[in-house]
């Protein structure tokens, strides 16, 4: 059981009985001599979707959830559900588009590489692998010459998310996308 100040972004408690996801952890510093350092929490049930707000002191101990991972495959979107498949056993699961937030912007049909979180034998949610490759959709041309520039500018990625990719790089060419935070990686060689 971890303290609540060795508490990290990504990692799985259980609060109130419900494995959750850590979002985002905020420090306050006490303002007196002697008093405790907080740890805000915000969370999301993973069971649920919704948001968990927690307060603890730096000393709290915190129950980890008792979950594994197994591999999956993204199938397919149905409107607002979407496919999933146990690579090993072939049992299909889904997760409405509400349920994996942003993780959505990143999913592509027949995907593997994806984690599934089974927690008492139920999947509760996906983790998606921390970088990608994704081909561009459309952006503005490339500029000549460009590479020494820091210049960005929005390019759509074949799943819809838009990313921040430098000016030399044009549609139809892959990059890699951080999963976490969306940012543009770096450009795959079309060579290879």
């Amino acid at each position: 059981m971890p303290l609540a100040k060795d508490l990290k972004r990504g990692l799985i408690v259980e609060f109130d009985g419900s494995p959750c996801v850590i979002e985002k952890i905020e420090v306050k510093s006490p303002s007196a001599r002697g008093a405790a350092t907080l740890y805000k929490i915000r969370a999301r049930n993973l069971r649920s979707g919704t948001k968990v707000d927690k307060v603890f002191d730096g000393s709290d101990l915190i129950q980890d959830a008792d979950f594994e991972r197994k591999p999956v495959q993204y199938l397919y979107r149905d409107k607002d559900t979407h496919h999933f498949m146990i690579e090993d056993s072939g049992v299909q699961f889904e997760r409405t588009s509400e349920s994996l937030g942003d993780q959505v912007s990143f999913l592509l049909e027949n995907m593997s590489g994806i984690s599934a979180l089974i927690y008492n034998g139920e999947p509760i949610g996906i983790q998606l692998p921390p970088v990608i490759e994704m081909e561009i959709e459309e952006t503005t041309p490339a500029v000549k010459g460009s590479s020494a520039t820091g210049r960005t500018k929005p390019a759509r990625l074949v799943s819809g998310l838009t990313v921040q990719v430098p000016e030399y790089i044009s549609s139809g060419e892959t990059i890699r996308v951080d999963t976490e935070t969306g940012a543009f990686l770096c450009r795959i060689d079309s060579s290879r």
